[in-house]
């Protein structure tokens, strides 16, 4: 079964207004869902939907009242988000700091009490749609045990970073995971009820596991050993403490929807104007990108692109589990949505 990539927009937008989310607010929502979707990232896509749905029901997302600026300075902000819709809030969030750099060469923007976001890459893209630098950090509820222990401390903390380019033909974004795998896909692969590959986690008492199940009471393994356990470490006080928001132990609600979520995001945007100058930046990554692919090397966003030209021509495939979730989720508001899926 799939959906194609308008109708995802459409049914996401229908729902969550019947749901009483604002029209603007959903909007940004589908639009969030619908590009991971698009990216290939379907653990961040409309998969994650429901989770979303459950938060609304149990009141860790708020539909009602609006995030707020706690303090600002011109080139910096720190934002309440007051539980609203993570997706709604960091792009307004992104926004203020694209604004901030065009005024002052660089723009950050911290953000706590908000909620799970989607894909971080739509937040990057933001800035580099402005001939700017993206750069998106978080941290999220454990997963990844530190190095050389088993119980989880540190969350799958992504980092993506968006770069502006003159050729149309180039996409130029790094949006990963400082595990070896995203939570999600222990997420999605529990509810298709598969095995996740080895390799990827280890149950509560240290040992490698296949059931998802088990890897996601357990832990995560990060990228490249202590590498990426570094990465996770530094993140999680740039995206915790500095913020505002909590780190450790103490993060939850971005895989739980009944916890309040306590996770933060740092965002930055770098404006080239105000360093070697936006034309000569982008004249130099896409001479670099050329050359790159005249090794036949691979840029990062190659597979993005790629994905979004079939997804565009063939849908996005919505496995059984996930369409039962929707017409579930549905049929409490009374919609049909039937429509909306092709064989």
């Amino acid at each position: 079964m799939k959906i194609s990539v308008e109708n995802e927009t459409k049914l996401i937008k229908e729902i969550l207004e019947a749901y009483g989310v604002a029209p603007n607010e959903a909007s940004i929502v589908a639009d969030v869902i619908t590009d991971g979707d698009l990216k290939g990232f379907s653990t961040h896509g409309i998969g994650r939907f429901p989770q979303y749905i459950k938060s609304m029901e149990v009141g860790t997302i708020k539909t009602e009242g609006d995030y707020e600026i706690e303090k600002e300075s011109p080139s910096t902000a720190l934002i309440n988000g007051n539980h609203k819709f993570g997706h709604y809030v960091t792009v307004k969030a992104m926004d203020l700091a694209i604004k901030k750099a065009d005024e002052t060469g660089v723009g950050i923007v911290g953000i706590h009490d908000s909620n799970h976001y989607g894909i971080a890459g739509y937040y990057a893209d933001l800035a580099s749609l402005q001939d700017m630098i993206g750069i998106v950090i978080s941290n999220t509820e454990p997963a990844i045990a530190p190095f050389g222990g088993k119980t989880a401390l540190l969350g799958t903390n992504p980092i993506t970073i968006s770069i502006p380019s003159d050729d149309i033909h180039n996409y130029i974004c790094v949006d990963m995971a400082t595990s070896i795998t995203a939570r999600g896909k222990l997420l999605e692969a529990k509810r298709k009820n598969e095995e996740i590959p080895e390799g990827f986690a280890l149950d509560k008492d240290g040992n490698p596991t296949t059931d998802p199940a088990e890897g996601l009471e357990g832990s995560i393994l990060p990228f490249g050993g202590f590498k990426g356990y570094a990465l996770a470490f530094m993140f999680e006080l740039l995206a915790g403490p500095l913020v505002g928001a909590e780190c450790g132990d103490k993060v939850q609600g971005t895989a739980t929807p009944e916890e309040m979520c306590t996770k933060g995001d740092l965002l930055i945007a770098i404006n080239p104007e105000f360093f070697a100058g936006s034309m000569q930046f982008k004249f130099y990554v896409d001479q670099f990108v050329r050359e790159i692919r005249e090794e036949n090397g691979v840029v990062p966003g190659d597979r993005e692109i790629q994905t979004i030209d079939e997804r565009y021509n063939n849908g996005v495939p919505i496995d059984p589990a996930l369409h039962e979730q929707l017409t579930n989720i549905a049929n409490e508001k009374g919609l049909d949505i039937s429509e909306y899926f092709e064989e």
